[in-house]
């Protein structure tokens, strides 16, 4: 598309995310909520929804839906009313779905983001209601018949909806990092979009810029990556710019993209609010959160992404990528935090979790719970260097590889064990300087007719002569004292 007719239109975002809760139980019954099982075992009477069978709140997805609309800075709904969501659903044996409408339990909140030019942007969150999932329908190759599994169903969710506040596909996809990030950091969801735990739907629209009206919004579903979603976003813009540039009228639908194609497509007219035909839920009483418990909840939320991120840019005085790097994952950022505790070199800390460590945990796939190293070791081994005992390269190519092999030793330990302590007594190197110029006198005389490269040569003779245990500051000094004599 001409950047021209793009530089028309102001782009208006909303999203939609389910985020799958990690319980062990399903959301109104103790049918197992455990994702991978064989088609239709983890069912009841209670889930195929048989005639007199009841309905019953799980406590733990209330203190997970709180949990995320503290984390969102959201205002707790105390008083808290079910509602059943009118629609046909073929694979919800009951044929409408638990939710929550007019008390969402929770309202009101914001995140703040990275836009495009990689300023902070505010994203109100109107609000996070619970609910309960579908189950799944599936066509095997070469069938007609839709077979479902009903597994699924029932399985608790809590929905997330943004304001229309973004701007661009990259502004939602950072948002949709941040909310995966969050509820990973509060442990109630795995974040999987992959396997379905994680889902978002998009609003898109689009209007000219000084309109004082929003465009007919479009709902994009069918997104099962970070990627997919900022692509079926910008696909679903110049889409609507192109109508709109021709002559055409906008339709409010639901589209599915197609990551093969990175296209969307029309799948029915967008539903209202009335086509679900919402009322409250007469099987289930109203939802009462007391002060006392609400108190409770708040106090086991861990520490939380922007809070770390802030803590250190703004105390440890760690450059932004850095802390955005560490705070990526909890376990890493609890790492990082627990080992600035045992060293103030906290730039040398961030770049051996960020280098180091992390290469070793890719490298074989491992979660950051199962590095060997506890974060007194890594703080040892920086001091070892800090004290010019080893040089860093020393450090992380022989005695950092040798402690993971053998984590119950020290850093100290490693170095004087493998001889690898560097020498750092000024009268024995001045000794070994005097020798390597005393053995390259030719050199000696370029490097005072102006060659100064040549000082990398000659520390490489004192390295040769000390196995690599000379001190490189004490020896730099001595070589270029002796060279300037």
């Amino acid at each position: 598309m001409d950047a021209t007719i793009r530089e028309k239109y102001q782009v208006v975002i909303g999203l939609e995310v389910h985020a799958q809760l990690l319980t062990e139980s399903k959301a109104y019954s103790s049918d197992s909520a455990e994702f991978g099982m064989m088609p239709n075992t983890n069912l009841s009477v209670i889930t195929l929804a048989h005639p007199g069978t009841l309905p019953r709140i799980n406590k733990r997805v209330v203190e997970m839906a709180v949990k995320m609309g503290l984390a969102t800075n959201c205002e707790i709904t105390r008083y808290n009313v079910y509602a059943r969501k009118n629609y046909f659903y073929p694979d919800l044996p009951k044929g409408y779905q638990l939710t929550q409408d007019k008390t969402p339990i929770c309202t009101g909140g914001h995140l703040v983001v990275k836009n495009a030019e990689g300023n902070d942007s505010r994203i109100g969150i109107t609000r996070i209601h619970m609910e309960e999932d579908a189950g799944k329908s599936m066509h095997l190759p070469g069938e007609v018949e839709t077979l479902v599994d009903y597994n699924r169903a029932g399985v608790p969710l809590i929905e997330i909806v943004s304001e229309p506040d973004m701007r661009d596909s990259t502004e939602a996809y950072n948002y949709l990092q941040e909310v995966r990030r969050l509820v990973r950091y509060l442990e109630i969801c795995d974040g999987n979009m992959e396997e379905g735990s994680f889902r978002c739907d998009a609003n898109v629209s689009v209007m000219l810029k000084g309109a004082d009206k929003f465009g007919m919004k479009v709902e994009v579903k069918n997104m099962n990556s970070f990627r997919n979603v900022q692509r079926a976003i910008e696909h679903e813009v110049e889409r609507q710019i192109e109508i709109i540039e021709a002559g055409g009228t906008v339709v409010g639908e639901t589209r599915g993209f197609d990551a093969n194609t990175g296209t969307t497509s029309s799948q029915r007219t967008k539903e209202t609010m009335n086509d679900y035909r919402y009322f409250p839920e007469p099987d289930l009483p109203p939802l009462i959160i007391e002060k006392e418990w609400l108190n409770r909840i708040k106090e086991t939320m861990p520490s939380l992404p922007q809070v770390l991120y802030n803590r250190f840019v703004n105390e440890f005085g760690l450059p932004e990528y850095d802390a955005s790097v560490l705070t990526d994952t909890k376990e890493v950022a609890l790492y990082f935090e627990e080992l600035c505790k045992h060293t103030a070199n906290y730039k040398a800390a961030s770049n051996w979790v960020m280098g180091p460590v992390k290469s070793y945990l890719n490298e074989l796939q491992l979660h950051m719970n199962d590095f060997p190293l506890q974060p007194q070791t890594i703080a040892d081994l920086i001091a070892l260097i800090d004290s010019n005992k080893v040089s860093h390269s020393v450090a992380s190519k022989k005695i950092y590889p040798y402690l993971l092999e053998n984590p119950g030793k020290t850093p100290h330990q490693v170095a004087e064990e493998q001889n690898l302590l560097q020498e750092s007594d000024s009268s024995s190197l001045q000794q070994v300087v005097a020798e390597v110029l005393a053995e390259n006198p030719k050199k000696v005389a370029e490097y005072k007719a102006g060659k100064q490269s040549l000082v990398g040569m000659f520390m490489g003779e004192i390295m040769k002569k000390t196995k690599g245990k000379a001190d490189p500051k004490v020896a730099n000094k001595l070589l270029r004292d002796g060279l300037n004599a």
